[in-house]
């Protein structure tokens, strides 16, 4: 056919759809009763909309849709499937960060066993402190794949106060309460593995539990009562007080060998030499549980920062400690491996934060490693990133009041503390600030790990 007016087989089609459009609104008429049709059904629901602009139509959440009392399979698939989701979203930044972490203590720990017995000459087994950590961290991650979820489900979830950087409203939602199941890892595998009658680290391990045993409630009042914030910082305080006395006063009668067989020795380094404290050593002791618990507290506010800190920490003291009681550089060893399996899923974007359980049994058990050694030198290194948050509040603080006397308007020095929230408000993103608080505490871990074996 030649090119006229004439219809094909496709233009003949296309007419056919144009008329079953236009009679669409007839039909919709029809159907709905509403005389005009789609616009006037749309005008009657923004109608109601404006007549009741509170009244808001709460859709079912996806665990409403998948947990059925018979549908367990599916309420598995669906948990799997969420924490497969959140393991996508987490940005490479943060695993580089915590891979790089991993892979400096291994190599730090595999070269420090192997040249060990020339350092403190003693007889170790093959990887005494290497076997520890790896198996502490690879029962913690898995532990984490476990616990994650069937917290998420009982939405157990961090409260986020309003005077934090806006950045954080993001994390609203996020599971706590991580501390209960690496802290135990930690402690158990130290037990096995320094034996059942090490006082030393029976004596740290009960430490450790009490500290989490405060945070706990910390955490118990925070999730219960959302609009609450858990203990008041006072009665926090005095437990942590009444528990590190307590530990002084087991420390005092507690039949605790060491090399010089005498308690209460602070080692040194030379020409100071060791020096002996006598009952102030139980006073020491006591401040050194309520600075490391409320440093370490403090210090967990950004993902994996706390964690990845710790974990240097541990493997700083336990460097340390090593020529003093083999069985604490054992233990904090194993604290250090459950710390990196943590970090697992706390590092950037977290997936669930440790809480006041984690962070405040930390503390205890830093405080302890301290307490049974002597070593409150090497830990006031090791802890430096903690100290300095600790500091930057203080400073806070006090600036803000003395201004307020001086001036009769408060200003601040930093623009939020603790200092992370400073850097943060300066516009360094989170994993730049945990990156540069791990290579901080790479060195003074490094350092009071040195300062530790030369004392001794």
């Amino acid at each position: 056919m030649g090119g006229g007016a004439g219809y094909d087989g496709h233009s003949f089609r296309l007419l056919s759809l144009l008329m079953r459009i236009r009679a669409f609104p007839r039909l919709w008429k029809t159907a709905t009763g509403f005389p005009g049709g789609i616009q006037a059904r749309t005008k009657t629901a923004d109608a109601d909309l404006i007549v009741q602009p509170s009244a808001d139509v709460e859709l079912r959440s996806n665990k409403e849709r998948f947990e059925t009392p018979d549908s367990s399979i599916t309420v598995a698939a669906h948990r799997f499937a969420t924490l497969r989701g959140r393991r996508k979203r987490r940005t490479k930044k943060g695993i580089l960060i915590s891979m790089g972490l991993v892979a400096f203590l291994l190599v730090f720990l595999l070269f420090f066993d192997w040249c060990s017995w020339r350092i403190v000459r003693m007889p170790l087994e093959p990887f005494f402190l290497t076997h520890p950590f790896t198996l502490s961290a690879a029962l913690s991650a898995f532990a984490g794949f476990i616990f994650v979820p069937i917290v998420d489900s009982m939405r157990i979830h961090q409260v986020l106060r309003k005077e934090g950087p806006a950045s954080h409203m993001s994390k609203r939602g996020t599971p706590t309460m991580g501390g209960l199941f690496f802290i135990p890892i930690g402690i158990i595998v130290a037990s096995i593995k320094a034996g059942e009658r090490s006082t030393a680290v029976s004596g740290a391990a009960v430490a450790t539990i009490a500290f989490a045993a405060i945070g706990l409630l910390d955490d118990l009042l925070s999730c219960v009562k959302s609009h609450n914030y858990g203990l008041p910082g006072w009665a926090k305080l005095g437990l942590q007080v009444i528990a590190a006395t307590w530990f002084s006063f087991w420390l005092d009668s507690a039949n605790i060998t060491t090399p010089y067989n005498m308690k209460f020795l602070v080692p040194l380094p030379p020409p100071m030499g060791i020096m002996y404290l006598g009952k102030f050593y139980l006073v020491l002791t006591v401040f050194c549980f309520a600075s490391m618990t409320n440093g370490v507290n403090l210090t967990d506010g950004l993902d994996g920062l706390a964690g990845g800190c710790a974990a240097l920490a541990f493997i700083g003291m336990s460097v340390a400690v090593l020529a003093i009681c083999p069985d604490l550089a054992v233990f904090g060893s194993s604290m250090a491996g459950a710390c990196v399996g943590f970090l697992f899923h706390n590092r950037y974007k977290a997936s669930i934060f440790m809480g006041d359980t984690g962070s405040v049994a930390l503390g205890g058990a830093l405080a302890a490693m301290a307490a049974l050694s002597g070593m409150f030198f090497p830990l006031f290194i090791a802890s430096g990133t903690f100290l300095v948050e600790v500091l930057s509040v203080i400073v806070q603080v006090l600036f803000k009041k003395a201004t307020e006397v001086l001036y009769g308007t408060r200003r601040r020095i930093f623009l939020m503390a603790p200092i992370h929230h400073h850097f943060e408000l300066c516009g360094i993103r989170e994993p730049i600030i945990v990156a540069g608080a791990y290579v901080l505490s790479f060195i003074l871990a490094i350092f009071a790990g040195y300062v530790g074996l030369f004392s001794s």
